[in-house]
């Protein structure tokens, strides 16, 4: 194990309802995502981490949802993009073939964060192994209530995320109470339904 993913572990905790990922999985993302992304799954699986609060997911499993949020936008034009992880809450985790961990989105506030990787035409396994290393619990706890839902709602499964009832997007509030458990894909795709996907500037200087 690298010194990343020793990183990544040191924070995020074991993994938790692993899946082994099948050959015909690896080769079907063999040239299209970095080698050594690969190298985890066939040793680590698709699995959740931080007792749920983070997965790694299989891309083609998620095309629906990639589709849903970006497939009819400008982002498609740039670049050819896979979702490799998602938290607990709906955020997810684009990996573009040619521009790296260039988009996150947060799909309950249907809005996202394009960036410019330091990755982009270089050494993209080094990149994937900072992507892994740098993940934290805070970016990923949404109101820091991870803890508080999976006491009241139960741990999620590899196909579970908590979501708002209603939507932020439908004037939902943002509570404890309004989260119930549901299957991620479906519910992932419902919100890419309800509002146009907002692109958000990282601040710059002269905002400080």
């Amino acid at each position: 194990m690298d010194e990343h993913f020793e990183l990544f572990l040191e924070e995020m905790g074991p993994a938790i309802d692993k899946r082994p990922v099948p050959p015909s999985s690896i080769e079907r993302f063999r040239g299209k995502l970095p080698d050594q992304l690969l190298a985890y799954w066939e040793e680590h699986g698709w699995c959740g981490y931080a007792d749920g609060l983070f997965w790694t997911v299989d891309p083609q499993e998620y095309e629906p949802v990639l589709d849903a949020w970006i497939g009819d936008t400008s982002f498609m034009e740039k670049d050819a993009y896979h979702i490799i992880a998602r938290s607990a809450f709906g955020g997810l985790y684009f990996w573009g073939e040619r521009t790296c961990d260039s988009l996150t989105v947060f799909a309950p506030g249907t809005y996202c964060f394009p960036h410019e990787s330091i990755f982009q035409n270089g050494d993209v396994n080094l990149g994937l192994r900072t992507f892994f290393s740098v993940r934290d619990r805070k970016e990923n706890d949404f109101g820091e209530m991870f803890s508080s839902a999976r006491e009241k709602l139960g741990q999620l499964k590899h196909d579970e995320m908590y979501g708002f009832v209603p939507a932020l997007a439908l004037g939902g509030p943002a509570t404890l109470t309004h989260l119930k458990k549901g299957k991620a894909v479906e519910h992932l795709v419902f919100l890419a339904q309800l509002a146009p996907l907002e692109v958000m500037t990282p601040p710059s200087l002269a905002d400080f």
